[in-house]
């Protein structure tokens, strides 16, 4: 669900729409986000091949 479609469905909740009424969505996109500051922290050992997969690293 991208931020426009979250937004609809609380402004549903918000005005009375009953959970159940409303339509499920499945996420169509997955992001696969690192922090490497606290990967390290935890003494993990990030490889350079999994780097290469993620979408995006927080340092």
């Amino acid at each position: 669900m991208d931020g426009s479609s979250t937004g609809t469905y609380v402004d549903k909740i918000l005005r009375g729409a009953k959970l159940q009424e409303l339509p499920i969505e499945q996420p169509t996109e997955f992001d696969l986000v690192i922090n490497l500051k606290v990967a390290k922290a935890m003494g993990l050992e990030v490889s350079p091949s999994f780097l290469a997969r993620v979408d995006q690293v927080v340092e």
